[in-house]
């Protein structure tokens, strides 16, 4: 393959070979209008794709980039570890230590098991919600996107979302008979869930801030309500913090709102990049999975060096308080402009805004659940996106998706992006 193709003529070429083109839904671009952007490299905050154009990135590879692409400090650890071997499907040392300062960050965490992935995560932390408490319901929220096993992919947010042909064929309805669906921000319909399905209910899974239908904050009270509705009913309490976790604080959003669920499912972040996951929780529940109990998980590659080299390098780094205070300096800087920006169009716009996650709604509607997040102009939303990209700003091609500043952005990247926004909304509003 020639090194001279563009973006254009890669993409043709790739659906000659791949579904769509693409490996995953959202990188076709399609709910935007164009072909995909592919990407040669990364350095810190920007990205450089095969025509030769730059990019100031906030899609962060969907979240994981706290400091940026290509850190040498993870580069080093990737490959210092994979000169020992990429793989061996037996236990390591590395393991222990992951697992030990996952703990640090997310005391509520007793146990930690490794994954490959945050689908992995859910889903193994359902069914061992399942077979802890013997029940054979859960309950999600509409808009809460958890990946892509059967039991989820009903009234998922994210991808699901974007492409509004997808009726997820394949999902069997025996699949997803088991999973009741609940509306964020409000205790009141998981409160008749519980009345409906007495006893029945093993756990409630939520993204304690949704970000796969744009950035939606929990309401004062929520998440407090669901910890003691949950505690009450005998039902458990997870928290998908694929996206938070780190993000919104150095423990997540179950540090920064105080609330200490019973299970939380990780992903992305904590393999500085690499493909990976885990979930944990407290020792009574976590004690019931295979080998020491009867709930059964496994993972030919779960704990993998590489994965687990690169994510330790980068919680090291996280470790460091000076980390924090420059991401939320410029997350501080990203959204204080922006909101003076909107301001103008409050009658077109909504921002939501936690930590280093954003989302411009393209809606004159408080967003607050997914059924306001689906009033969103998606038409808009896709010329804003053309103009941003033109304009050298890398967001995601979906207007249900989060906004990721990183550490690695200089106050330089936030000035520029900030002016990006204000021309590309005047374009096209």
């Amino acid at each position: 393959m020639s090194r001279y193709q563009t973006s254009e003529t890669l993409f043709q070429e790739a659906c000659r070979h791949i579904p769509g083109g693409v490996n995953s839904p959202v990188r076709a671009f399609k709910s935007v209008g164009m072909s995909p952007i592919y990407i040669d490299r990364g350095v810190k905050g920007h990205l450089i794709d095969v025509d030769g154009n730059e990019y100031i990135d906030f899609v962060s590879s969907w979240g994981p980039h706290i400091l940026g692409h290509a850190h040498p400090d993870i580069l080093e650890a990737i490959n210092t570890t994979a000169a020992k071997g990429t793989s061996f499907g037996a236990c390591i040392p590395l393991e222990i230590e992951m697992a030990e300062t996952v703990k640090e960050f997310f005391p509520s965490m007793d146990l930690v098991r490794m994954v490959n992935s945050g689908t992995e995560a859910t889903m193994s932390a359902v069914r061992l919600a399942r077979g802890y408490t013997e029940r054979p319901l859960i309950i999600k929220f509409d808009g809460c996107y958890h990946g892509h096993s059967d039991a989820f992919l009903v009234q998922a947010g994210s991808g699901v979302q974007t492409f509004t042909s997808v009726q997820n064929n394949g999902v069997t309805k025996s699949a997803v008979s088991e999973t009741l669906i609940a509306n964020f921000n409000d205790l009141d319909s998981v409160r008749a869930l519980f009345q409906k399905y007495p006893d029945r209910i093993a756990a409630v899974i939520l993204e304690p801030i949704m970000g796969n239908m744009g950035v939606i904050p929990p309401e004062e009270g929520f998440l407090t309500g669901l910890r003691e509705l949950t505690r009450a009913e005998g039902a458990l309490l997870i928290f998908d913090e694929v996206i938070t976790g780190f993000r919104v604080m150095r423990g997540g959003a179950q540090e920064l709102y105080g609330i200490r669920p019973d299970l939380t499912c990780l992903g992305k972040i904590i393999g500085g990049g690499l493909p990976v996951g885990a979930f944990g929780g407290r020792r009574e529940i976590m004690s019931k999975l295979s080998p020491d109990g009867a709930v059964y998980q496994a993972g030919t590659l779960s704990g993998n060096p590489l994965a687990l080299g690169a994510g330790l390098a980068m919680l090291r780094l996280l470790s460091d308080p000076a980390t924090y205070r420059t991401l939320g300096e410029r997350s501080r800087q990203f959204a204080d402009g922006v909101r003076r920006i909107v301001e103008p169009y409050r009658d077109r716009l909504q921002y939501n805004a936690v930590g280093s996650l954003s989302t411009i709604f393209f809606t004159s509607r408080m967003v607050r659940d997914a059924d306001s997040s689906r009033s969103c102009d998606t038409e808009t939303y896709a010329r804003y996106f053309r103009q941003m990209i033109d304009r050298g700003i890398y967001i995601a091609p979906s207007q249900f998706e989060a906004t990721f500043v990183s550490a690695a952005h200089t106050a330089e990247d936030i000035d520029r992006t900030l002016t990006a926004i204000e021309e590309s909304l005047a374009a096209v509003l």
